[in-house]
Order: C-alpha cells, then sequence, then structure tokens
C-alpha cells in the first residue's frame, strides 16, 4: 500500500511546519488533521510512544488515511525526567488554578512552560537534559505494524532563555557542541540536529526500505 497523503496528528504550529519540511524530498501530500476537522486525541499514556501510537491511530480512523503522529518533549535528569510526556502542559500541572485551557495564546503557554521549568530547576546544579521524539506512522488505524522511529537531541538547561526561533523550551534548551539554544538556531539546522529531525530521517529511510 504506496502512502502517498499522509495526515498528520498534530495542531502545534512549529511541529507541522518541521515535519513538513522533512518530508517534503518523498513527495508525499502531508495534510493537518485540523484541516479535516479532526479533533485532538487523548494523551492518557506514561509513554510517548503509546501516546504517539495512540494520536497515529485516532487521527487515520477518522480521515480514512495513513496517519503520522508525533509524541515528544524535554526529559530533565534532575527532575527524573521531567516534563517528559507533559512537557506541553508542565506549567498546567505545577499551577492548576493558572492552567491555559486552550492553544489561542502559543506564546503564553510557552513562557509559562519555560517559567515553570526553572522554577522547577531553582538551586539545581545538574542542568543535563534531552529532547526525545517518538514517531508512529499507520497506513490504516487497524494498522499491525506501525512504522516507529525514535530521536534524541542532548543538552542543558540555561538559567534564562536566548534567541527567539523554535518554540516550546528551546530559548532554554542549549545544544553543547554548537553553543547555542534551540531558539538560536536556524529552522535547517535544528532540522538536522534535533530530535525530531533525527526521527525523522531514521522514519524516511524506513519508508524507502519498506516501499510504504
Amino acid at each position: 500500500m504506496a502512502v502517498n497523503k499522509l495526515v498528520i496528528a498534530s495542531n502545534n504550529q512549529g511541529k507541522l511546519l518541521e515535519i513538513q519540511a522533512l518530508l517534503s524530498p518523498l513527495n508525499i501530500e502531508v495534510i493537518p488533521q485540523a484541516s479535516l476537522n479532526i479533533l485532538e486525541a487523548e494523551e492518557p499514556h506514561f509513554t510517548f510512544l503509546e501516546n504517539a501510537l495512540a494520536k497515529a491511530r485516532h487521527a487515520s480512523l477518522h480521515s480514512g488515511l495513513a496517519a503520522l503522529a508525533d509524541d515528544s518533549g524535554l526529559c530533565v535528569q534532575a527532575l527524573q525526567g521531567r516534563p517528559g510526556v507533559y512537557s506541553a502542559r508542565f506549567a498546567d500541572m505545577l499551577d492548576p488554578e493558572n492552567c491555559v485551557e486552550t492553544n489561542a495564546d502559543k506564546i503564553s503557554r510557552d513562557e509559562k512552560n519555560n517559567a515553570a521549568l526553572l522554577s522547577a530547576l531553582t538551586g539545581q546544579n545538574d542542568r543535563h537534559a534531552y529532547y526525545y521524539c517518538a514517531l508512529v506512522l499507520v497506513r490504516r488505524h487497524d494498522d499491525p505494524q506501525p512504522i516507529i522511529a525514535e530521536g534524541f537531541w542532548s543538552g542543558e538547561i540555561l538559567s534564562a532563555p536566548r534567541g527567539s526561533n523554535g518554540f516550546g523550551y528551546d530559548p532554554l534548551f542549549l545544544d553543547i557542541e554548537l553553543n547555542k539554544t534551540g531558539a538560536e538556531l536556524s529552522a535547517t539546522t535544528k532540522n538536522k540536529v534535533s530530535h525530531r529531525g533525527q526521527a525523522l530521517q531514521q522514519l524516511m529511510i524506513k519508508i524507502k526500505a519498506l516501499n510504504v
């Protein structure tokens, strides 16, 4: 079954742009799930992989098309792997009374999550962290053999944000080798070194090998 249309199971504009850019060489039509009026799937699981699979199956079921889902986040060593799967709503978890109910103000959500991370790391000397990405592609909603890829991006958490690109925790996440935060990198460079970029490169190799 050749995949020529692929629904992306995400409403995160930053993720959509990165995925679209990286998949462009495959000549696959990429369709955001929101354009098909598909609501976001629930993410009740404790692992990135389980959440990605749930989201991919949900998008495929409601579209009748192949679907690709990403579940990714920041894991901080001093916080025992948090925010982890809760990266997008870390501030909400720490302060439920001031939670953000919608994605209407994405900048505000990112700023709150970054502030929550810095607060959680107060007094911590160990700033090691890594981004992790799990990608799952299903050819149909009941696909018995999903195509799975993953990527890691290691770095450190700064004490103050730097840069204006990217999204999420990028202004605080320092790539040690490049000595730049995720928010200081160009989109092209970030797509080469990031967790999502690595996972998508791995996914493309599998897609070509399996002649999907």
